[in-house]
């Protein structure tokens, strides 16, 4: 007898080959299910059709032109901002049920 014995199925180039395309599978499916979070996704392309995204915008945009002008303090315009929101919301109807619109 010579001691040697036959290399086992998983100890071949083939194996090693199907093992290293598994990896790769998995990486790619986590990529694809993290493909959000790793390329976000425009939001001013997600706004533009969203009817709430726009009274919003053009009432911050009021809002931020009084604090501008000293009319108001931030902690008003805090204020503001929350009430034109729950307006915008109820005006339109809903827009779509995207996430919370960010406050500033």
């Amino acid at each position: 007898m010579s001691g040697r014995t036959a290399p086992s199925a998983l100890d071949r180039p083939a194996a090693r080959i199907a093992a290293v395309g598994v990896a790769a599978l998995c990486a790619l499916a986590l990529v694809y299910i993290h493909r959000d979070d790793l390329f976000p996704p425009d939001t001013a392309a997600s706004t533009s059709a969203d009817p709430v995204a726009l009274c919003f915008a053009e009432r911050s945009a009021e809002i931020d032109r009084m604090v501008a002008d000293g009319t108001v303090d931030d902690a008003r315009a805090a204020l503001f901002k929350s009430r034109a929101e729950a307006l915008c919301q109820a005006t339109v109807g809903g827009g779509n049920s995207g996430p919370p619109l960010p406050r500033q």
